[in-house]
């Protein structure tokens, strides 16, 4: 018998996929250049010619059983000390090779970092909106998420209602900032009350409460700004981090785990991680992509797009009468749908080939998200569509 339980996932598809791939097959009908995709969050931008050039160079240099062979379970050596001297060096916590674990991604490291905190039967706290696939990460660890409500006007974190979700069975606190739907950053008032938040709760339930904290766009701040780092604010935190948005490497899939050195256990989750990643099939991303991104650390590709193409639409969604918190950054932003039912208000979106996303999977209902890594050619193209679309099904909005 097959496992019923990934069975009955397939009538529920991932909604972004499903309209990305609407978009490429309208795409093929009138010419993907004349459908606005803001659907999926694929960098537009290419990665630095340094990551081109290092790669070229290990190929050339190293000796490729060493370069190609299997990695150490807990990651590359010298990948690890790459990436906790940068950390250090950036944010001042005394980080250690000890204490870095290389992933696929982002993804691969929630994975990893859900598991080593959080037993079968706790709880995993999340703040709306968030991303909508952090369910299978934590209900594959056999735990149980909970959404606490968003504040709509800034997608800061909601304390008031926060207070309500947290139970002695509470085990973690998922961030993800700078925010994927919302363009979101929270702030260092923000995350010190966050911190001040889990101290007292863990001193409440007698348990450390830890921190999960995932930045694959810790680099996309706009205005001038940098995004506080979380764990600076509270020990107890475990560090996600992706090389797919800093410098555009979406399908070489790697990323870390860093545990703060001050962290409950610190000494042993990474090695921790090494024996979850037995049971995740997962033993170390590959091997050339992850040293080259080690050597492209205080770099980024060019991302000075995304702000543009962010202030584009920004500026329109204002004018034409919708409510939208200004993003700090990200290349999403998510405004409220012009009706009630925000999927009924993309559906006839698409009649006007602009492709956005429903917020409801991201537990924002009424809202909608569009991802504006894309060419600002094309964002500017799409501004008369929008307002063709608002005006012409909004007339009296």
């Amino acid at each position: 018998m097959v496992n019923r339980e990934y069975l009955a996932m397939l009538s529920n598809k991932n909604v972004i996929r499903e309209l990305s791939e609407y978009a490429t097959a309208r795409g093929k009908e009138i010419g993907y250049e004349n459908v606005f995709d803001f659907s999926l969050g694929n960098p537009s931008v290419p990665a630095p010619d340094s990551y081109r050039d290092v790669s070229i160079r290990l190929l050339q240099e190293e000796e490729p059983l060493k370069l190609h062979g299997y990695n150490p379970t807990l990651g590359d050596p010298r990948v690890k000390e790459k990436v906790a001297a940068s950390l250090s060096a950036r944010f001042g916590l005394a980080y250690t090779p000890g204490l870095i674990f290389p992933t696929a991604g982002a993804a691969g490291a929630i994975a990893h970092a859900v598991r080593s905190v959080v037993e079968p039967g706790e709880e995993v706290m999340v703040f709306a909106p968030y991303f909508s696939e952090y369910n299978p990460y934590v209900h594959g660890a056999g735990a149980d998420l909970r959404v606490v409500p968003m504040k709509e006007d800034d997608f800061q974190i909601n304390f008031e209602a926060a207070e309500a979700i947290f139970s002695e069975k509470t085990a973690a606190v998922l961030i993800n900032t700078p925010n994927n739907p919302s363009g979101a950053v929270y702030t260092e008032e923000t995350l010190q009350k966050l911190a001040e938040v889990l101290t007292q709760k863990s001193q409440q339930y007698g348990h450390t409460i830890f921190l999960i904290s995932d930045e694959p766009y810790r680099e996309i701040v706009f205005d001038g700004k940098k995004q506080a780092y979380p764990a600076k604010f509270y020990p107890h935190t475990l560090t996600c981090y992706s090389f797919s948005k800093s410098i555009s490497l979406p399908g070489e899939r790697i990323g870390y785990v860093a545990v703060s050195p001050d962290c409950e256990q610190a000494e042993n989750l990474v090695p921790m991680m090494g024996q979850i990643s037995r049971g995740l099939g997962h033993n170390c991303p590959s091997s050339l992509p992850m040293l080259a991104a080690a050597y492209c650390l205080e770099e980024t590709s060019d991302l000075s797009v995304y702000e543009t193409n962010m202030n584009l639409l920004y500026d329109t969604f204002k004018e034409l009468g919708f409510t939208v918190p200004r993003p700090g950054g990200t290349f999403y932003i998510m405004p409220k749908a012009l009706e009630e039912n925000a999927i009924a208000f993309c559906k006839k979106a698409l009649k006007y080939d602009l492709v956005f996303v429903p917020g409801d999977g991201f537990h924002a209902p009424g809202f909608f998200r569009a991802a504006y890594c894309v060419d600002t050619e094309k964002v500017e193209r799409s501004l008369p569509a929008i307002r063709r679309f608002v005006e012409t099904e909004y007339p009296n909005r």
